[in-house]
């Protein structure tokens, strides 16, 4: 059995024309969808900023700019009938190529080499049937007006 502990984790928002970049997930055991942003973990001595740099050229390909933390998170949550706790630096960004944002969707890679495809959402692509992930991320995202 794994040890359980808390994990860091960065997150990055990309938005666009009142839509955000994010990847589905399906939780088998739950029988349900949610979305999250870009992103992963914080390796040790490395600082959040240069994990979500980091995460985005490993899964996306692409550099990012104009870095901004919009806010932290605690996640408590049970994924694949396992239980998770994160904490979560959520940062707004820029990619440096902007016809990325014409495109609607981004092909990346997690790290272990699964392929996922990335989409652009407006806000009612998210409900309480399929959420987006972190819990507070939403409202996280409307206060500071990256969300409609």
């Amino acid at each position: 059995m794994s040890e359980q502990r808390i994990r860091a984790l960065a997150l990055c928002i990309f938005h666009h024309h009142g839509k955000i970049l994010v990847n589905q997930f399906y939780d088998a055991i739950k029988k349900q969808t949610f979305f999250r942003p870009v992103g992963g973990g914080i390796e040790f001595g490395e600082r959040s900023h240069d994990a979500i740099v980091r995460e985005v050229q490993e899964e996306l390909g692409t550099s990012i700019s104009d870095l901004r933390l919009i806010g932290t998170l605690e996640s408590i949550f049970t994924y694949a009938g396992k239980p998770g706790h994160e904490i979560v630096q959520v940062y707004d960004a820029r990619f440096d190529d902007a016809e990325l944002y014409a495109k609607p969707w981004l092909e990346g890679f997690e790290s272990d080499g699964a392929s996922f495809r990335a989409t652009w959402c407006s806000s009612d692509s998210f409900t309480a049937i399929s959420p987006l992930v972190p819990e507070g991320l939403y409202d996280l995202l409307k206060s500071a007006s990256l969300l409609e």
